[in-house]
């Protein structure tokens, strides 16, 4: 039987309308976090968040790689994969 994955990348929406995109074992633990201020310094000044993608992955080698290549989308990108279904 295949382990649960524990890595994820999650995306949030940002008060102010902008997007973050970050690496995490507990995507509930996280979005609180940026919430309650003690998430990335982006989100700080942002809050409150909303989370509008995740995708769990196997490895946190592949969640990261995946995080940096979601970083390197524009933004129209990001939009159209946050619109896509998703099975995470």
């Amino acid at each position: 039987m295949p382990e649960e994955p524990t890595h994820f990348v999650y995306m949030v929406r940002c008060a102010d309308g902008t997007l973050y995109t970050g690496y995490t074992t507990d995507v509930a633990r996280r979005v609180a976090e940026h919430n309650a201020g003690t998430g990335a310094r982006y989100t700080r000044g942002r809050t409150p968040v909303t989370l509008v993608y995740s995708e769990a992955h196997a490895t946190q080698s592949e969640a990261m790689q995946r995080e940096y290549a979601i970083k390197q989308l524009q933004r129209s990108a990001k939009q159209a994969l946050i619109a896509s279904p998703t099975d995470a």
